[in-house]
């Protein structure tokens, strides 16, 4: 059984920093594609970034230069790094897992709030 676990999240100040963590366990990590996904309130989901397999790396837009993923095989986790946090950023960030074209799995998703 595939379970993704992600922890990090919390309430900080705009300008504030956030490290999430994922762990993976009952797929073959290697295999995979890892990514962030959020969703915040009244909004539909977007992906913030992506590492695939091999360790190419995708950011969206509205996180260049602010947000940083990063991961370890060995510990089959994938982490965000989340700097100069806005409130927009505001919202539950999920992890994912691809194999082939679709992410098959997503965790229980870590609650992020940015106050002014």
């Amino acid at each position: 059984q595939v379970q993704l676990v992600e922890s990090g999240g919390g309430s900080v100040q705009v300008g504030g920093s956030l490290r999430l963590s994922c762990t993976a366990s009952g797929l073959t990590f290697d295999d995979y594609d890892m990514a962030w996904f959020r969703q915040a309130p009244g909004k539909e989901r977007e992906l913030v970034s992506s590492i695939t397999n091999y360790g190419y790396k995708y950011y969206s837009d509205f996180t260049r230069g602010r947000f940083t993923i990063s991961k370890d095989n060995t510990k089959t986790t994938v982490w965000l790094q989340m700097d100069s946090l806005k409130t927009e950023d505001t919202a539950v960030y999920y992890c994912a897992a691809k194999r082939w074209k679709t992410w098959d799995y997503r965790g229980q998703g870590t609650k992020v709030t940015v106050s002014s």
